[in-house]
């Protein structure tokens, strides 16, 4: 991505782990309410941080501006070319309902989330991902946590069709030690962790990449700590105007990862899907009306 299409947004996500403390826990305030937190006085966004205002003058260095005024001064420009973008004008999603409804605001939210994680994501890392997934020889592991586990699920319950070999293991259970007794050099852990982050599914994924395996995280925009040990995060925008996080853009990249996997391994997910069908019918599992 060139520095001319990167939002503030993509620069702090790329600058995250070379940040001071101090510097990441603004940086994550700034993420939590974007762009709105940035457009107000220098004073008043240290103090919504609980930082220094120095910390807020060597972070917008650190992201390539000169001074607090340029990096207020591209957010502004920023947001000027959103209203011009047609996905990010308002419109009334549901027609029946007034704009400020809560069907609208949350549309708007969800749209909004989508528009700014593809906008961050690169699609060779998400590519390799898929190839990783995709892979027959290395078992597949999918790990989720109090939440995401049925992320974990969903994503499982696909991948048992398209391919062989797939353990789904939930960090939550006092028994997921035991599915690392077979885990290898080079097999795969899909791993779910996204706020509030789970010490065992931290723990979990240092004691698979101990093992030679290969983790891809799909987690939030301030990012788990599983981060720092997976071979590729795929970070999701999550707030909304609720008090629970949005599962909709994890859920488009999972949607998105199903239907790259099954095509990589078309000619046997197919004869798989057929056998399934089949045992279906014997199972006499859903009705049938022709």
């Amino acid at each position: 991505m060139s520095q001319a299409s990167q939002t503030i947004s993509d620069r702090i996500q790329q600058e995250l782990d070379n940040l001071t403390r101090a510097e990441r826990q603004l940086a994550l305030s700034i993420l939590e309410n974007y762009p709105a937190s940035g457009l107000g006085p220098l004073a008043a966004l240290a103090k919504g941080a609980n930082v220094s205002a120095p910390t807020v003058a060597r972070m917008v260095q650190k992201l390539g501006y000169k001074g607090y005024s340029d990096f207020q001064a591209e957010l502004r420009e920023e947001l000027r070319a959103r209203v011009k973008n047609p996905i990010a004008k308002h419109d009334t999603w549901a027609e029946a309902a007034p704009s400020e409804h809560l069907l609208n605001r949350f549309t708007d939210a969800v749209i909004d989330n989508i528009r700014l994680t593809l906008g961050q994501i690169d699609p060779k890392a998400f590519d390799e991902a898929c190839d990783l997934v995709a892979t027959q020889t290395r078992h597949l592991y999918i790990v989720g946590g109090r939440i995401t586990h049925t992320l974990a699920e969903y994503f499982f319950m696909h991948m048992q069709v398209i391919r062989a070999d797939v353990t789904h293991v939930q960090s939550t259970s006092n028994t997921w030690p035991h599915y690392l007794l077979n885990a290898k050099e080079g097999d795969v852990f899909v791993i779910f962790d996204v706020r509030r982050y789970e010490n065992n599914t931290l723990k979990l994924a240092e004691m698979a990449r101990a093992r030679g395996a290969k983790i891809i995280l799909f987690t939030d925009q301030w990012r788990s700590p599983v981060h720092q040990l997976a071979d590729i995060s795929l970070s999701c925008r999550i707030i909304v105007p609720s008090a629970w996080d949005s599962a909709a853009t994890t859920m488009l990249l999972i949607e998105t990862m199903i239907s790259s996997v099954q095509s990589l391994n078309w000619d046997e997910t197919k004869e798989r899907m057929e056998t399934l069908e089949d045992m279906f019918d014997q199972t006499k599992l859903f009705r049938k009306f022709i």
